[in-house]
């Protein structure tokens, strides 16, 4: 396709500056040395679709990172090419086709892995922005932006955990942020010493970068395909002469305790670290405008333990070290209030000796102050397959779709001639009852297949299992979208994380529209929905 179709490239990425994997503009000297044989050039248009426009750098493991165009669909991609391909290449193809199974706001997207033999190649989303890395050579963040950054990050590693996998490559090199502020994560990497522990570690890590502009690299080891080349050059965090890493607190002053202690318990070893949603949870409730933090009422971070169970480690440590804080600052508050209260009305003395100041109250007894519940997957009681314009013959097997394997679950009929139920009907659904209102974080559901177009709505009331009470429902439901829809999704897994935390939720409807090519005709298996919440 001629490469001068549609809108230039300098166009659609105009003012952008880049980072788009590793180390910045420039790979560290420490990077092996790149292969040049069959060198691409601008111009060149790969798999007859990613045009070459612009070598933005090298990353440390030597792969060669272009700026191309799309020129089908007309918008920026990067294309990340390594030589030669082949097997030497299977690492680093797998991670990039598990990365497009999962799509999520705070991941760079992924949209196509090729190996041609010579060289093999990903393409994915382009951002214009720079890494964290760029960001922090200019000093380090302030606690809020840091916070922020921190929960970005633990609810893309939520969004791919979820899925079973491991990030494998949390560093500043791959936390990216972007010209309008958004926060992804890129370049997926895992090898056999990886694991989901070891990435929610990494967001500690992160969080001390930030913080100080270090990465304490004993404690959140670098890991993946180039740990110990370019990524290494990141300095090392202070530490005393027993070679004890240094809290952020003594290396930078503002720094408030509850993050300090956060960022600690998360690099301790001795401390088993939350599972990433709950991490992402608790960094959320904290990623707050700036004055509000100190004085927050849900009081000090704290990862709750199951009812019955002993706290958790870091929920105790948390606790211990940030309880005599939050009680001397509310204490200072109380004081100036009543100072406060005192000069304003002075100026009647018969007044202020009849009627003395009140002592505060508390309506709740002392020490039973609501600790945020921790989130966790949240049972479903009762599903129902939705079919208001159908036979009725494919409403079986609901359950299927809740019972923990995803080796089963339901399908549809095979539809012909089109994929919107052969124009048949305008969708069809599943009902999902959670047996009561909840705090609801996010909805994954597992599909047998790519290609689906799909939504989440919510609803207040249960209907009879009938072609009218569908009808009736659905007419009432899709008038509560939850979150934005997919588009003919690439991969099996849809993950929804659009829920209001100040809303209760009950009865959600996960409403299907289009259905992907299957057997010479359309069709769809949901082979498991999943509920994380409170």
């Amino acid at each position: 396709m001629p490469s001068s179709a549609g809108p230039s490239i300098d166009t659609i990425t105009e003012g952008g500056r880049v980072t788009q994997v590793g180390e910045g503009q420039d790979a560290d000297e420490s990077a092996p040395p790149v292969m040049t044989f069959g060198a691409p050039t601008a111009g060149e248009i790969l798999a007859e679709r990613y045009e070459l426009v612009e070598h933005i750098n090298n990353d440390s493991a030597g792969r060669l990172v272009w700026r191309g165009v799309d020129v089908v669909l007309r918008r920026p991609v990067a294309v990340v090419l390594r030589y030669p391909g082949g097997d030497s290449a299977t690492e680093m193809l797998q991670a990039a086709v598990a990365a497009s199974r999962v799509i999520h706001p705070n991941l760079v997207g992924v949209y196509d892995a090729i190996d041609e033999g010579e060289r093999a190649y990903v393409v994915r989303e382009w951002v214009d922005g720079q890494s964290l890395r760029e960001t922090v050579t200019e000093g380090p963040l302030d606690p809020a932006r840091s916070t922020a950054i921190g929960a970005a990050v633990a609810s893309a590693l939520a969004a791919v955990h979820a899925t079973g996998m491991v990030h494998g490559n949390v560093h500043p090199g791959t936390v990216m942020i972007s010209d309008d502020g958004r926060v992804v994560l890129a370049d997926a990497r895992t090898d056999g010493d990886d694991s989901q522990e070891s990435d929610v570690r990494a967001v500690g890590g992160v969080l001390y970068f930030a913080l100080t502009g270090h990465w304490p690299h004993t404690e959140a080891p670098l890991r993946g395909a180039t740990a110990g080349h370019g990524r290494a050059a990141i300095p090392d965090a202070v530490r005393d002469a027993n070679g004890v890493l240094a809290a952020p607190r003594q290396v930078r002053a503002g720094v408030p305790a509850y993050l300090d202690d956060l960022t600690m318990d998360l690099l301790d070893a001795e401390i088993a670290p939350p599972s990433s949603d709950v991490l992402a949870a608790e960094l959320a409730r904290l990623d707050v405008p700036a004055d509000e933090h100190f004085l927050d009422n849900t009081g000090p971070l704290r990862f709750a333990a199951e009812t019955g169970e002993e706290p958790s480690p870091l929920a105790a440590a948390g606790g211990r070290k940030v309880a005599v804080g939050i009680a001397g600052l509310l204490a200072v508050a109380l004081v100036g209030l009543l100072i406060g209260i005192s000069v304003l009305g002075g100026g009647d003395d018969k007044d202020s000796q009849t009627n003395p100041v009140a002592a505060p109250t508390s309506s709740a007894p002392p020490g039973d102050a609501a600790e945020p519940a921790a989130v966790g997957p949240i049972k479903i009681s009762k599903a129902q397959i939705i079919d208001p314009e159908g036979d009725r013959t494919e409403v079986k097997d609901a359950d299927k779709v809740f019972d923990g394997d995803e080796n089963e679950g339901w399908e549809t009929q095979t539809y012909r001639r089109a994929a919107n139920f052969g124009n048949l009907k305008k969708g069809m659904g599943i009902w999902i009852d959670l047996g009561a209102e909840r705090n609801v974080k996010s909805v994954q559901v597992v599909l047998s297949a790519q290609g689906a177009s799909a939504q989440i709505f919510s609803g207040t009331r249960a209907y009879p299992s009938t072609r009218a009470g569908d009808a009736q429902l659905v007419a009432d439901y899709l008038k509560r979208p939850v979150g934005p829809a997919f588009e003919e999704h690439d991969g099996t897994t849809m993950t929804f994380p659009g829920f209001n935390a100040e809303q209760k939720y009950r009865y959600l409807l996960f409403w299907i529209t289009e259905l992907p090519e299957s057997d010479g005709g359309y069709k769809l298996g949901v082979q498991e929905i999943k509920v994380q919440g409170s």
